[in-house]
Formats: structure tokens, C-alpha cells, sequence
């Protein structure tokens, strides 16, 4: 197979965990025969610095012509002083719009390994398996904004088109798994949740009838997902509420550096980059976990170029690695050795065969 793929570092770490993405890609092609050309762009603080937008007219046009994107971070306090003008989140929400990626796809799993590496008790985390479907292109965060001295508005809206396509998605993924699905809202307050919970109902009783939903408010829904988190199996949510809920989730595996995502849309060209940040504290000190980018990697394969056992394989070379005790700062044990990146990177590669 030959593909092209947009790599866009970003800010921050985001170079580091990049380059281990591109990485495990070429030892991916070397080993399975295919042929992957990538192509590095700005995007973000980088991209205000280089040329004054956080989402460059290059930058766009080269995502537009892949047939994946590959994402580090975006941000950092450089640019998000409070009269900041231009923000690089702004080259994020723009691009997720230029690739019409609504559905953001976020698998949580708990390797035994790492049980130890994360504040949760152990025995809260057997069986723990979720994937969080998060609606990426409406509500809040893409609504009209205003400010003034005194006040500031951020309108969150949401279409029935919206609610019904991000729900199939989500529905789709349950079907394939336990059949059990939980659409997370805070319809006991808001109008934009109460049609959430609406149009939710009535997708799925016309359109996957066997799946069974439950509805959870987004404040039980944090509570369960500390306390009981073996019982979601698919989480489907709205903008903000997965953003936040997603992050929650991450402590469960131990470490923000182990979870990868996926943006899909109604194409095959998606976006992949791990839910981490840019993490300026430690960008350039070689420490940063590229797990979440090589498992967001797998992801690319599966989604964006349909290479089903070339995704398995990464995933599979990961957890060996893991399970072999090779660990970063952020997931080693107390007085553990660590790893580097590039060390890290090397030891999964290795073990692809």
C-alpha cells in the first residue's frame, strides 16, 4: 500500500512523540512492504511564529491531500497571555473543520502492568475496557463567543443532525462489542442536553434496537468512572463533557502519555494524535511517553488505511514492551529504571516482527 501522511508536530513534546509516530510507520512499512510518504507541517504556536496563522494555508492544503493527519500537541504559555490575539488551539478547531471529523474516538485500557502506576486501587480497574465517543465539531466550544469588560458568552449549541450521526458512530462500536451503550449528558439543566437525550432515544429505537442505552448525568458519570469504572463498555458525549471526562479517564491507565485517539469523519482521512497536551515542562528533555502516539498510530492503520493486522501488531508490540518492564518517567514503578523517549520508541519497533 501507498499512502501519504500529514505529520504536524505542533508544540511543545509534540515533536518528540511525533517522531516516534513516523517511526513506528516506517517500521511498519518495512516490515509489512508498504510504502508511507509523509509530509511535515505547522500547526499551532509553530505555525503563528512561522507565518502568523496557527493553521497555514500550506498546512491545509497538504491535509487536504492526505490520506491521514498525524498530530502532536498544540499550546503553551508563549502564546496564551490573556490578550492573546491569535491562539494556537484556534489551528485545532480549524483543522478538525477542514477534515470534517466530528466523531472522536478515545479508547481507555488497563494493562495489568500498570495497575500499580495508577492512583486508582487495583481491584477498581479489572476488566477495565471503554472506548469514549466524543462529538468533536459542535457544542460549546465551537459556539459564538463575546466579551466584554464585565461579561463574556459562550453559546453552546447543538442540531439534531449532529446528535443522530455521532450516535451511530457511537452505536456501531457498541454493536460490535457487548451491546451496551451509555450517552452521558446533564439533561436535568440544559435544553442542548435534553435534546441530546431526545434524538438519542429515538436513534436507537429506530435504528439499533438491541443495544441497550442508559443515560447518566456528566456529574455521576466522573463519579462511576472512579468508583465502578468496569462497568462502561462505550461512552458517547458531547464536546466539553468528553474533553473533560476523557482526561478523568486517563488516570485510570496511569498516564495521559498512554491514550491514543482517533477524529473520523464521513472519509477516510482521519486525525490521529495522542490526548495529551504539549506539556512544555518537559518538551526537549527526551522523557515523554510516546506510547499514546505509537497506540494513535495503530489507530491511523486501522481507520485511515484499513491495515487491520498491521494495527494489532503495534498494539501487541506496545503491551509487550510494557510488559517487559521498559517504562518512561511518567508509568515506571517508584525507583524503577526509566526510559527515553527514543528509547522507549526503540524498544516497541523492536519488537514488531
Amino acid at each position: 500500500m501507498e499512502a501519504l501522511i500529514t505529520v504536524l508536530p505542533g508544540d511543545g513534546i509534540g515533536a518528540e512523540v511525533c517522531g516516534a509516530g513516523v517511526q513506528s510507520l516506517e517500521r511498519i512499512a518495512e516490515v509489512y512492504g508498504h510504502h508511507f510518504k509523509f509530509s511535515e507541517q505547522l500547526i499551532g504556536g509553530a505555525g503563528i511564529d512561522a507565518t502568523g496563522s496557527p493553521f497555514p494555508d500550506e498546512t491545509r492544503a497538504s491535509c487536504k491531500e492526505s490520506n491521514a493527519v498525524m498530530l502532536g500537541a498544540v499550546g503553551g504559555p508563549k502564546w496564551s497571555g490573556p490578550n492573546a490575539a491569535i491562539r494556537p488551539e484556534q489551528g485545532l478547531l480549524a483543522l478538525r473543520a477542514e477534515l470534517e471529523v466530528f466523531a472522536n474516538i478515545r479508547p481507555v485500557q488497563i494493562l495489568d502492568e500498570l495497575a500499580d502506576a495508577s492512583p486508582i486501587k487495583a481491584d477498581r480497574l479489572r476488566n477495565v475496557d471503554i472506548i469514549v465517543v466524543r462529538e468533536l465539531t459542535g457544542g460549546i466550544y465551537f459556539g459564538e463567543k463575546s466579551r466584554t469588560k464585565d461579561s463574556a458568552t459562550d453559546l453552546c449549541t447543538y442540531h439534531r443532525y449532529e446528535i443522530e450521526r455521532i450516535i451511530r458512530v457511537a452505536a456501531k462500536l457498541a454493536s460490535a462489542r457487548r451491546n451496551k451503550l451509555c450517552s452521558v449528558d446533564k439533561a436535568n439543566v440544559l435544553e442542548t442536553s435534553r435534546l441530546w437525550r431526545d434524538v438519542t432515544t429515538s436513534t436507537l429505537a429506530n435504528e439499533f434496537p438491541e443495544l441497550e442505552c442508559e443515560h447518566i448525568l456528566v456529574d455521576a458519570a466522573a463519579m462511576h468512572l472512579i468508583n465502578q469504572p468496569a462497568a462502561f463498555d462505550v461512552i458517547v458525549t458531547e464536546n466539553m463533557f468528553g474533553d473533560i471526562l476523557t482526561d478523568e479517564a486517563s488516570m485510570l491507565a496511569g498516564s495521559m502519555g498512554m491514550l491514543p485517539s482517533a477524529s473520523l469523519g464521513d472519509t477516510s482521512c482521519g486525525l490521529y494524535e495522542p490526548i495529551h497536551g504539549s506539556a512544555p515542562d518537559i518538551a526537549g528533555k527526551g522523557i515523554a511517553n510516546p506510547c499514546g502516539m505509537i497506540a494513535s498510530v495503530a489507530l491511523l492503520l486501522r481507520h485511515s488505511l484499513g491495515l487491520e493486522e498491521e494495527a494489532t501488531a503495534l498494539e501487541q508490540a506496545i503491551h509487550q514492551t510494557i510488559a517487559d518492564g521498559v517504562r518512561t518517567a511518567d508509568i515506571a514503578a517508584n525507583n524503577g529504571a526509566t526510559s527515553t523517549t527514543s528509547e522507549m520508541t526503540s524498544a516497541i519497533i523492536q519488537r514488531l516482527q
